[in-house]
């Protein structure tokens, strides 16, 4: 396409649509598929050209394909990022980014309420090569200030988090992370580019699992990193060498995904503040936890930073002799019939999870009760059904347990 506007000039619904559209010979209108692993070159001093990076082009696709840099291209429009990074999950994009910035002796200070496996991570594997991680509070902003040392080098968190929807303050965080040389990370998969840009905002790296909303549908594994180039070419060197990348066909589904997304996003928060709403007035919920209700300690916080409140509510549970504990939160998800009883989110289907057994298994117990992951808690992420069908679904879990 000639003359193409600068993406700043869009907006997001529109470069989710039209930006990095691939275009070959045959002007499909619809994106190719550059279903290869190689490329061919027209002669011995092209190919190494292209392989010591004098010529620009395609040399192997694990770093270089164009339907995965079509994907990346308008991610990082969408986000406001100059250059995006494709991997193969979002634990690729969260790891990658760790190695790929960090060096023995840094420090990493992260909201204790992140995705389960993120923490293994921390403890298992960053540990290995002497880089230490404080947990703190995510809306704590004296902890995370408390917890800053002068081998800081990334703050980390979730906005909204995983599964208690908790929200960080971005610009707040951004400014403590910039004044002491450090990088703020901010995982994006909640709410996406449609619902929040945390660039905007000042992060300096977007994270995400394009498993989730990026994608819609449960399709495809994917991740992406977002920011300048200046960071993302140092992932990108690491993603080059040790190989977390992300495959032609996945990337090409990720860009139908992302055609959806704005329409996608707003369906579902609408979706899911009738059921969160609706969810406080029910016999047997102890307590609903989603950024949306007014009831949530971060409610302004999340107006102010987000233009919707996406689709993930956590509630607790309690059956009707009193008891909140794993058996109450499994007799509720054994009582659906039509919620899906899977960990993954972000599809068109509702899904239902208790993610002190699941997302957060590995967790050690006492950080698990620090974070808030009780046993009596539950995790809905809330698809397109109609509402009236979820709700009825959800009364059924009520049954079970005595109402």
């Amino acid at each position: 396409m000639s003359d193409k506007p600068d993406p700043s000039e869009l907006h997001t619904d529109t470069l989710a649509i039209r930006w990095a559209q691939l275009r070959t010979d045959e002007m499909a209108h619809s994106d190719p598929i550059f279903l290869t692993s190689s490329f061919v070159y027209d002669s011995a001093a092209q190919a190494a050209a292209r392989f010591s990076g004098e010529q620009p082009g395609n040399v192997y696709s694990r770093f270089t394909n164009p339907t995965v840099r079509a994907f990346e291209e308008r991610l990082a429009a969408m986000e406001g990022g100059e250059k995006a990074v494709a991997l193969a999950s979002g634990m690729a994009a969260i790891s990658s980014t760790f190695f790929a910035l960090l060096a023995p002796g840094d420090h990493v200070v992260s909201s204790r309420s992140v995705f389960g496996t993120t923490n293994v991570i921390y403890n298992r594997y960053l540990k290995k090569f002497n880089i230490d991680t404080t947990l703190v509070d995510l809306a704590d902003l004296d902890q995370w200030r408390a917890a800053m040392r002068p081998e800081t080098k990334i703050l980390f968190l979730e906005s909204p988090s995983n599964p208690l929807s908790e929200i960080g303050d971005i610009e707040a965080l951004a400014r403590l992370a910039h004044d002491q040389g450090a990088l703020l990370v901010v995982d994006n998969c909640f709410c996406t580019p449609a619902l929040q840009k945390p660039i905007e905002l000042g992060a300096d790296l977007v994270i995400h699992s394009a498993t989730k909303y990026l994608d819609g549908q449960g399709r495809c594994l994917g991740g992406a990193v977002v920011g300048p180039a200046t960071l993302t070419d140092e992932v990108l060197g690491f993603v080059r060498s040790a190989g977390p990348s992300m495959s032609p066909f996945n990337a090409w589904v990720f860009l139908k995904g992302l055609e959806t997304l704005g329409l996608r996003m707003k369906a579902h928060s609408e979706n899911t503040l009738l059921l969160a709403r609706w969810l406080e007035q029910q016999p047997g919920i102890a307590r609903v936890h989603y950024s949306g209700l007014e009831s949530h300690p971060q409610h302004q916080l999340a107006a102010r930073q987000q233009s919707g409140f996406g689709a993930v509510i956590a509630i607790e549970v309690e059956d009707s002799d009193g008891h909140r504990d794993r058996q109450a939160a499994w007799r509720f998800m054994d009582g659906t019939r039509l919620i899906s009883i899977t960990a993954n989110l972000g599809d068109v289907k509702s899904t239902i999870t208790h993610p002190g057994s699941t997302t957060h298994g590995r967790v050690d117990p006492e950080e698990k009760e620090r974070a808030g992951i009780t046993e009596n808690l539950i995790r809905l992420a809330i698809g397109l059904e109609h509402v009236e069908d979820l709700k009825t679904d959800l009364s059924r879990g009520l049954k079970a347990l005595g109402f």
